[in-house]
């Protein structure tokens, strides 16, 4: 009883479960497989299956359906294409009849029905993820496979989680047997995507780059090409545009434009290409809804997530991410609310509760500030905007379309009257950070205390994937509602006690937060470990949560230090980023 509560009290979760469920699962509780995690998938082994048997073993149909070889085979066998078309045209067994009457279409014939395919691409990485127990070495290496494919430049898209933390990358053609080695050239894990490049001139030659088109309507039939588990040919399955929204970004920890789509996801899919019925690209597979109470739902990046990530990186030679709005708001969908705040019967907005502090806007916008238009655009009182003939998407929508450094014009009501703000929008500073964006871990030590700077890896890595139930009730409020004061601020904490005669009594402490050092406050690793450095006083006093307190004598906790280093093969006592 108390697993099924806990799962439906995380339904709105679920697809961030979904997609790093199956990235960290080989190395162990934290590590992913990044096999990665999507592929969008009808085919039809698994509609052949009875109901009933779907929902008897939910657990194992979420992550393994078990189908795509079916899947394979019908996109892989020519003769078998060609007998399904024949069947369906004269509409009965006709499979004998039509093998006798026509030849089975050679391969050649086959592959032009969509070119496209030919410039899919498996991606083969070996990954070597920080080892946050222990933050001065990594964790042991493993690999993963994943799809991806090839645009215009002389590049390849694929997911960014499945060359997060890559040690080598590799791509190989559909029908080739050679192995290219890949560089990564961005990584925007905001919006779950990657570009890599390939110096071997023979790896472009007789590949046509993919053409993107427009974003699909709803019901649109989308095609999804890509590798996924149960075998190493290509595999090509299918379905229908069943919903468009903002949606939560599983490896991202974001809320952009996607597709969902009425197919499965599968393992190795991921990067995989959507393709329309003309051919052209519209959309990356790369994460899926896993639940008892739901079946046969993926989600896709859309093209204008790909696009702006293309431009991004095009424009500043870098992925600089999307930009934020920086609020914290509340719809105004009560007329006694509207009316309290200054509202007339014909205006529409949202209020905002706070504004982050490391946003440039925080100069400008202000707590109860009414927000009713966004360039131009008029916000309703549930925080939605006109998308499209008949639909409305959520505003943030519309900030998500902007670039770091773009300006955004801002029209609020203030006190009954109105005003408009030129605002600067900038990436979101978080106080507990979503990626650490491939770098190792930071860390100081002092006479056998780890500290340690938290971030979502980090949480994940102590508490496994529902960190959310079971990290600090402190740190998961700070992780959840707590704001950055400044750009360099950090949640510096006593990760663990490496043993040692100078430090008994202080042995249990774990993950727990540092809130001043000598009765300075802390602001981040950095700045602890300066001070602790510079520290000529006869005691280190470290004041943390729960009204705890270390106390250590300067001269031996200093001295003690290289000890413990040389006792548990430690380089240093500092992360390289600390020590510049």
């Amino acid at each position: 009883m108390g697993e099924n509560k806990r799962k439906r009290g995380r339904k709105p979760k679920t697809p961030v479960a979904d997609t790093m469920d199956l990235q960290y699962s080989n190395p162990g509780p934290t590590s992913v497989a990044a096999d990665d995690v999507v592929a969008t998938t009808t085919n039809t082994a698994e509609a052949a299956k009875p109901k009933r048997r779907g929902r008897g073993r939910p657990g194992k149909s979420a992550k393994h359906p078990g189908g795509d070889s079916e899947a394979e085979i019908t996109a892989a066998s020519p003769e078998r294409r060609g007998i399904g078309r024949f069947h369906d045209h004269n509409g009965g067994d006709g499979c004998v009849v039509g093998a006798a009457e026509a030849p089975p279409p050679r391969w050649e014939s086959v592959a032009k029905v969509m070119p496209s395919m030919d410039a899919v691409v498996k991606v083969f990485c070996v990954h070597t993820e920080p080892n946050f127990s222990l933050p001065w070495q990594r964790k042991r290496q493993y690999s993963s496979s994943s799809s991806g494919f090839i645009i215009a430049g002389r590049r390849v898209l694929t997911n960014a989680h499945s060359v997060e933390h890559h040690t080598q990358v590799k791509l190989k053609k559909r029908g080739s047997d050679t192995k290219y080695l890949a560089t990564v050239l961005a990584i925007g894990n905001e919006c779950d995507i990657a570009m890599l490049t390939v110096s071997d001139n023979e790896f472009w030659e007789g590949v046509s780059p993919v053409e993107f088109g427009d974003l699909p309507a709803l019901q649109d039939a989308v095609t999804v090409v890509g590798y996924p588990i149960g075998g190493d040919t290509i595999s090509v399955t299918s379905g229908v545009v069943s919903r468009m929204e903002i949606l939560s970004y599983v490896h991202g920890s974001t809320e952009l434009l996607g597709l969902q789509i009425d197919a499965a996801i599968n393992s190795g899919n991921s990067g995989g290409p959507a393709f329309n019925d003309k051919g052209k690209c519209v959309g990356i597979a790369f994460q899926s809804l896993k639940h008892e109470d739901a079946e046969n739902i993926g989600y896709v990046i859309p093209t204008p997530v790909i696009m702006h990530f293309i431009q991004d990186y095009e424009k500043h030679g870098s992925y600089t991410g999307f930009p934020i709005l920086g609020i914290e708001w509340q719809k105004m969908e009560n007329p006694d609310l509207r009316v309290s705040m200054g509202m007339g019967p014909q205006q529409k907005g949202v209020r905002i509760k706070r504004v982050e502090p490391t946003a440039p806007e925080s100069n400008a916008l202000k707590p109860s500030d009414i927000i009713l238009s966004f360039d131009g655009v008029n916000i309703a009182n549930d925080g939605t905007v006109p998308f499209r003939h008949g639909e409305r998407i959520g505003f943030s929508y519309l900030v998500s379309q902007k670039y770091t450094g773009d300006n955004a014009l801002v029209k609020v009501l203030r006190d009954s009257k109105i005003f408009e703000f030129n605002i600067n929008l900038a990436t979101h500073k978080r106080l507990i950070p979503a990626h650490i964006k491939g770098k190792p871990p930071p860390y100081y030590i002092v006479a056998g205390f780890v500290f340690s700077a938290i971030s979502v890896p980090y949480l994940r890595s102590e508490y496994g994937k529902d960190y959310e139930f079971d990290a600090p009730v402190k740190i998961l409020d700070k992780h959840l509602h707590a704001m950055a004061q400044s750009v360099d601020e950090q949640l510096v904490v006593v990760s663990q006690v490496l043993v040692a005669d100078i430090n008994i009594g202080y042995e249990d402490i774990v993950n727990t937060q540092v809130i001043a050092f000598n009765d300075k406050p802390v602001k981040n690793l950095k700045s602890l470990a300066s001070m602790v450095e510079d520290c000529d006083d006869e005691f280190l006093k470290f004041d943390l949560e729960y009204e705890q307190v270390v106390v250590l004598q300067t001269k031996n906790a200093k001295a003690a230090t290289l000890d413990i280093l040389t006792t548990h093969c430690i380089p240093s006592a500092m992360s390289d980023d600390l020590k510049a």
